[in-house]
């Protein structure tokens, strides 16, 4: 009895542990992907294009998974089938971060910081709800909707005396949210590994844009400094894609889907914060009171653990179940 007594204990404490590296995991994420929209900006306000970084971006990317994905079988897509595998190619890959990067041409990055994440979030509480059963218990609605007000508040600030240029570029962040938020319900869904859909979304992508960028955007390879161009690489192929990508699946499995969705609006309060110093956008009152909010409503709706409707159980740790 004793015996077992303390292997149920090394069980748990394995399992607490690993949903404590889980939030870490979610928190570097956020860094990661807070960052891009300043960071991304940052480099089209000095002569990198778009279509530069998208190439960068899926090329770094790609290169370094198409073992991954080519060790599971092309017939296969890498192992998670060619359906699946081309819509987390929409969700995460080429379609979502082609919006991205557009809208970041016409609108500020705390736009894309704020509006795609906010939209996110909206996806993640109605599919945690519908697919897997998680009740809206009275701290995570209280929660929610002072993360709404935030993302509300700091939306109305972006986007006072917007242009015709801003608001398109407000819709295609719209789109992003839309694309992205079914990206984390799927890994979910279908049980798949984190790095797996990375190499998916990678190669899926890089196999789609290298050829069109090479006939029609293709300027050379002295745009930038070269230190410039291997920073953004590494930047945007390796941090944003495999880092970023692997670790958001990864913890999805261990912390399950309403709990993810509490990390997304995090990302707009990263992505302004980080603004100040990479772009110069100080954030008004009415952005702070957003900031302010988030941080709240995360608060509150992480005090307890939404319950489960009976009947559905617990989302597997990963994809074989294991550690």
């Amino acid at each position: 009895m004793d015996q077992r007594l303390a292997s149920l204990a090394a069980v748990h404490d394995k399992e607490h542990r690993r949903r404590r590296l889980a939030v870490a995991g979610m928190l570097l994420s956020v860094l990661i992907f807070g960052s891009n929209f300043a960071l991304s900006r940052h480099a089209f306000l000095h002569g990198i294009t778009p279509y530069d970084l998208l190439a960068l971006r899926f090329g770094t990317a790609g290169l370094l998974l198409l073992p991954l994905f080519l060790k599971s079988g092309l017939a296969r897509c890498g192992g998670a089938g060619w359906g699946r595998g081309s819509l987390l190619f929409l969700s995460s890959g080429l379609p979502m971060t082609f919006l991205m990067m557009m809208g970041l041409t016409m609108a500020p990055a705390a736009h894309g910081a704020t509006i795609g994440p906010g939209t996110v979030t909206i996806i993640g509480i109605i599919g945690s709800v519908v697919l897997f059963g998680a009740a809206l218990t009275r701290n995570l609605v209280i929660g929610i909707a002072g993360v709404l007000a935030g993302l509300a508040c700091l939306a109305i600030a972006g986007t006072t005396g917007a242009s015709a240029g801003t608001l398109r570029g407000d819709l295609m962040f719209v789109g992003v949210g839309l694309l992205w938020g079914f990206y984390p319900l799927m890994i979910q869904l279908w049980k798949l590994d984190g790095l797996r859909a990375s190499a998916v979304v990678s190669v899926l992508s890089m196999a789609c844009w290298l050829p069109i960028y090479a006939l029609f955007f293709f300027r050379g390879f002295d745009i930038a400094p070269w230190w410039v161009l291997s920073l953004h690489a590494l930047y945007q192929g390796v941090a944003n894609v495999i880092i970023g990508l692997w670790i958001w699946g990864w913890a999805a499995h261990v912390l399950g889907p309403a709990v993810v969705g509490r990390f997304p609006p995090l990302i707009p309060v990263t992505g302004t914060l980080l603004a100040i110093p990479v772009l110069g956008e100080i954030p008004s009152s009415l952005q702070l009171a957003g900031i302010m909010l988030i941080i709240g409503g995360l608060f509150v709706a992480s005090w307890r653990k939404p319950a489960r409707k009976p009947g559905h159980e617990q989302v597997p740790a990963d994809r074989n179940d294991e550690t």
